[in-house]
């Protein structure tokens, strides 16, 4: 097997960033667009339906761990610049942030490859400013465009330590059915593997 890939940053600076502009007083928000809906890992206060203009949520994230390996990569969600994307937001009490932020660093950015960003999601009680990652095209773990073909070849073969890329769509799209929350080209791409 070859070795994982290093990260191309170092994700403590970023996360030391991310600590001083949030300032320490205030509860903080995030907002998820994929796995975090279903599976947090921390503990919050408050979790709202969002929405984010500017963003969208795409799977075209390359995973060569949580959902493939350095031979067969799988795919995971990143946010890509364009359009919107409706999720969750999660309030996370002040004085739970650090440890929060520490939790999330081990699960998002090990590979450094998101860019943390704060968002304006427009909530039905009113816009809150919360913490994204975000995923730039210029990223080398951004897959570009692929063909049906290919999302049909990961779908049935790339498997990671927390399982398969087609079971990480599928629990995220029926969580987003769950809260009410439709995703027509998420849809499009599982029935890729439709007889």
């Amino acid at each position: 097997m070859s070795e994982l890939p290093k990260p191309l940053r170092d994700p403590k600076p970023m996360l030391d960033c991310v600590l001083r502009e949030w300032g320490g007083t205030d509860d903080l928000w995030v907002f998820a667009y994929g796995s975090l809906i279903w599976s947090p890992d921390f503990d919050y206060v408050e979790r709202r339906t969002a929405l984010v203009h500017g963003w969208h949520r795409a799977l075209k994230m390359w995973s060569r761990i949580n959902r493939g390996t350095p031979e067969r990569p799988g795919l995971v969600f990143g946010m890509l610049s364009g359009g919107c994307c409706r999720g969750m937001v999660y309030r996370i009490r002040h004085d739970h942030v650090a440890g929060a932020l520490k939790t999330l660093w081990k699960r998002e950015m090990v590979t450094a490859v998101y860019d943390p960003r704060w968002l304006t999601c427009h909530t039905p009680q009113g816009p809150v400013k919360a913490l994204a990652f975000t995923l730039s095209r210029r990223s080398p773990s951004h897959t570009g465009n692929l063909t049906e073909e290919e999302y049909r070849s990961i779908f049935r073969e790339a498997k990671g330590i927390y399982g398969t890329t087609f079971d990480y769509a599928h629990r995220t799209l029926e969580e987003l059915k769950r809260h009410n929350i439709h995703d027509r080209h998420l849809e499009k791409l599982l029935k890729l593997l439709e007889p």
